[in-house]
């Protein structure tokens, strides 16, 4: 054992210290985070250049949006339990080599349904990302350190969205969409690698010495559905979801076919919003640690940051809907996305605080599930009136009530007394 910064440091039988494992495992859930949601939003930015070339109207590229998060949604469920008998290096490595692969196989696409079928892998691969990602810092991190550690990790996602409007813009005006795919995919392989090769996960190191009961699927679908919490969790989560994958999917489009922006100059503004939303994660994950360091609850910490989160953002949906210039809807909905990742990193926080270890996991599987089956109505749904008005408003109308909506779910069936399972 060493000594590191005034605390005992154990080593495992390969030398490395506990903080050098959270400094690896961080930093590799922060590049992956960041591919993730590159090829999350890589059809988002060829919105428009892919249906004239493809001849989609605006319904199918909100199917195929919708594929995505479908796919996604419905994978979370074999995560239950899974990720807890298999381990996070396992599953987030075989998830990362599927949907690397699913990109670079888009690039080669022809018709409509073969990019459905794509999309469809690309979701399932992605799945594991967030609930690995809680489990593992949950792990390794402790209860005064998690929600930076959480806001690190998800930062990488209003990052990685930040990045993608000007880069994969750029990579599409020099190369092509197509190519623009295939990078992407490797990109994704490459930190694939790094993954299996370096992290390990705790039973396999020295780090802990608490013994986690593994529960079976079945066992932990039972006891969490159980809870009036989790529900509360699912209904709320889908609120979040919501806002941030009708951004992700349709901001682009909106820019352009709203707005009446360039394809070069939606790239650079396109980038501000979600710029807002990384700080929005680091700030939520800042004052989290600092009120659990002053003493308070966590759970009530959370809570609360996820139900302001929420209605400031929706107010900042509504207020978009009507903004008379490009300049007040960017501030809106820079707003929006804000506040939706503020409230969303503390999301994460909750479900790290009121579930016991050995359900973390699935919990996170179970509430990306319910929450996505929700959100992957929007894509479509914004998809098919804008073929039949012309106009985003009603779409961005509907989702500050859904964000509305969630907000009231967390303040009310997802207070911490109604989650009741064994530790």
């Amino acid at each position: 054992m060493t000594r590191m910064g005034g605390e005992l440091v154990r080593e495992n039988a390969g030398g490395r210290s506990l903080r050098g494992h959270q400094t690896v495992t961080l930093g590799l859930l922060f590049f992956a985070g960041m591919v993730n949601f590159l090829d999350r939003s890589s059809l988002a930015i060829a919105n428009t250049t892919v249906r004239a070339e493809m001849h989609l109207n605006a319904t199918q590229m909100g199917w195929l949006l919708s594929a995505f998060s479908l796919a996604y949604g419905v994978a979370q469920l074999p995560l239950i339990g899974l990720l807890d008998r298999a381990g996070t290096r396992k599953v987030l490595g075989g998830g990362l080599v599927l949907w690397s692969a699913a990109q670079m196989l888009t690039g080669l696409v022809r018709g409509f349904p073969m990019f459905i079928a794509l999309r469809v892998l690309l979701g399932v691969g992605e799945a594991p990302f967030y609930p690995a990602g809680v489990r593992s810092v949950r792990e390794w991190f402790s209860a005064k350190t998690r929600a930076r550690a959480t806001a690190v990790m998800s930062s990488s996602s209003t990052i990685g969205l930040a990045v993608a409007p000007p880069l994969l813009t750029w990579i599409m005006l020099s190369l092509g969409w197509r190519a623009m795919f295939v990078v992407l995919g490797a990109a994704g392989l490459a930190v694939a690698v790094a993954w299996i090769a370096l992290h390990r996960a705790r039973r396999e190191t020295e780090f802990h010495e608490e013994v986690v009961e593994t529960k079976t699927p079945e066992a932990a679908w039972r006891a969490l559905i159980r809870q009036r919490t989790v529900w509360g969790m699912m209904l709320g989560w889908g609120g979040i979801n919501y806002t941030v994958w009708l951004y992700l999917a349709w901001l682009p489009g909106y820019l352009q076919e709203q707005r009446h922006l360039s394809l070069a100059r939606t790239g650079v503004v396109a980038a501000v919003p979600f710029l807002a939303g990384a700080v929005g994660m680091w700030s939520s994950g800042v004052v989290s640690d600092w009120l659990a360091h002053r003493g308070e609850a966590l759970t009530t910490v959370h809570r609360r940051n996820i139900v302001c989160g929420m209605l400031v953002s929706a107010l900042s949906t509504f207020l978009v809907a009507r903004s008379a210039t490009t300049v007040e809807a960017v501030a809106g909905i820079s707003g929006a996305i804000f506040c939706i990742h503020f409230a969303g990193t503390s999301g994460w926080g909750y479900v790290q605080t009121v579930s016991p270890l050995k359900y973390v996991a699935s919990l996170g599987a179970l509430q990306n599930f319910a929450s996505f089956m929700i959100a992957s109505a929007g894509p479509v749904l914004t998809g098919w009136l804008l073929d039949r008005t012309h106009s985003f408003t009603i779409a961005l109308s509907v989702c500050s009530a859904v964000t509305l909506l969630g907000a009231v779910s967390y303040a009310t069936l997802a207070a911490p007394d109604g989650m009741r399972l064994e530790r």
